[in-house]
């Protein structure tokens, strides 16, 4: 029998369960077409993604022609997943298509079984642990020993919600029906289904509190002069002696922790002192940037929760400590000379209408003088002198009247 679990645009066939398959991509929402992956354009984060979208556990085995060979296409771009994303399409790929993929080669994959979850928390990882197994969900008690953070790590990462921060009980109904699970077959490394010792009754369950994969810190800089962002390679640059102030800042999702500038450079490192994260963020001010100011900063974030301590560091920021001189040189002057020349020009341009307007108002002032003196204009001048000239004499005469 052929199993199917679509996942809108992914899908497993082939495989003994709902979450394991040779995995095909919908290759065209408009006909449904779907393509084979091959091997060689997949890897463990693409897995990953491909799990969570199907709403299986974590995979468990990838492997090639696992399920068998198919003439299906093959899909023709290598995925690039980060392992954060929600659907395998979301993922970057690469620009250059693969045409062939050698036989044996398209991916097969397995995820673990859905069936951990918490319950009856303030957020989605934090709660009461309850399994699915043999078709029941029931909440997870110790068998004959006390869970222990390792054990409940287990149940954090196949929830995908990081490490475990807190273990307790939490009293629920009486005599509910529970699963039985050994805390050191856990640790181990076994799945929680594999530890099940038997079944139960029991008014406290188990409850757990996972860290959720908290967010990496955020970091910016800006100065009190505007300095010039570059790339997102290059950095930020800085004026010498101009003041700017570095921010590091977190999603909400605890409250409290502090945040700790880390700053290294080619010739030192320094770790400056740390401040709360007052509205989860925190900022570093320097009064007047020099040379020795110039290199890479990051963002630490520090946390206790639950007696647990975790830290979290931002990307790398570089910071360029530059003189202002040939900013302003680009900034100002050329911009400056630019628009002089441009009022320069537009100067030029009204001159020149004006005085053409000029002229045209000297020309009818001469031939009004010479209409006053009786004399032709200048237009009238060649015929008023043919007509003299017809009467025998000459203009000369004229002017002497």
């Amino acid at each position: 029998m052929e199993l199917n679990l679509n996942g809108d645009s992914v899908r497993l066939l082939g495989g003994t369960g709902l979450c394991s398959g040779r995995l095909e991509v919908k290759s065209n929402q408009s006909n449904s077409s779907w393509s084979s992956v091959c091997e060689a354009d997949f890897d463990q984060q693409d897995a990953e993604v491909v799990c969570r979208q199907l709403g299986c556990g974590a995979p468990s085995l990838l492997q090639g022609a696992l399920y068998g060979e198919v003439e299906a296409p093959t899909w023709t771009k290598e995925f690039q997943c980060g392992g954060h994303e929600s659907a395998l399409l979301d993922c970057r790929s690469s620009g250059s298509d693969r045409n062939t993929c050698s036989p044996g080669r398209v991916v097969s994959l397995t995820c673990s079984e859905p069936g951990v979850r918490l319950v009856g928390g303030e957020r989605r990882c934090a709660g009461a642990l309850e399994l699915k197994h043999q078709g029941h969900w029931r909440p997870v008690v110790g068998f004959y020993s006390l869970w222990t953070l390792k054990a409940a790590d287990v149940a954090c990462r196949q929830l995908y919600c990081g490490s475990a921060v807190f273990i307790g009980e939490r009293k629920g109904s009486s005599g509910r029906s529970v699963w039985r699970i050994r805390s050191d077959c856990v640790q181990s490394g076994s799945a929680l289904r594999e530890c099940c010792a038997a079944s139960g009754f029991s008014s406290y369950f188990l409850n757990l509190t996972c860290s959720d994969l908290l967010l990496q810190p955020n970091i910016s800089v800006s100065s009190s002069v505007d300095g010039v962002p570059g790339a997102q390679q290059q950095g930020f640059q800085v004026f010498r002696r101009s003041t700017f102030t570095i921010s590091c800042s977190i999603q909400p999702q605890y409250p409290g922790g502090s945040f700790q500038l880390i700053f290294t450079s080619s010739n030192s490192a320094n770790n400056y002192d740390s401040k709360p994260a007052d509205n989860h963020s925190a900022h570093f001010l320097f009064p007047s940037a020099e040379s020795a100011h110039q290199g890479n900063y990051s963002c630490q974030y520090h946390l206790s929760v639950f007696s647990q301590d975790f830290s979290f560091e931002s990307s790398l920021l570089s910071v360029t400590v530059t003189d202002p001189a040939p900013f302003f040189i680009q900034a100002v002057v050329l911009p400056l000379t630019l628009l002089t020349l441009l009022l320069v020009t537009v100067g030029l341009y009204f001159y020149c209408k004006a005085t053409r307007g000029q002229k045209a108002c000297r020309q009818e002032d001469i031939e009004l003088d010479y209409y006053n003196l009786g004399l032709p204009a200048a237009g009238e001048e060649g015929a008023e002198g043919a007509e003299l000239q017809l009467h025998g004499a000459p203009l000369t005469h004229v002017y002497q009247i």
